[in-house]
């Protein structure tokens, strides 16, 4: 199981991503929103930004989101660490259930290059 400091320098490696990415998915990046990122196995969830194409983590902390966030994930510390090693299909498990991605319709449509 995925630990505490793993899934932070996981959302750190995502940033990192997302800051490189080209054309649609920089695109898709660039939003301003609130996020949260809820690790069910661990009973903790990560808040911050998705700001100027880069995730912020402002804070962590036990049990569900505290406030609700304009993009929620939700999944396992595993599946966190699998998706940005790229061994796991994000489009994928998120069309099984393994995770969760919650927004409004507008920025779904936005975040869908990012699948």
């Amino acid at each position: 199981m995925a630990t505490i400091e793993e899934c932070r320098g996981a959302l750190g490696r995502l940033s990192d991503n997302l800051a490189q990415a080209d054309g649609e998915v920089r695109g898709a990046a660039a939003l301003d929103r609130s996020l949260s990122c809820r690790i069910t196995d661990l009973d903790v969830t990560f808040t911050g930004r998705l700001a100027a194409g880069r995730i912020e983590v402002a804070d962590v902390h036990e049990g569900p989101p505290r406030e609700k966030a304009q993009i929620r994930l939700t999944m396992t510390g595993d599946d966190l660490v699998s998706m940005v090693d790229g061994e796991l299909n994000f489009a994928k498990a998120w069309g099984t259930g393994r995770v969760k991605l919650e927004a409004g319709l507008r920025d779904l449509l936005r975040l869908r290059s990012l699948l």
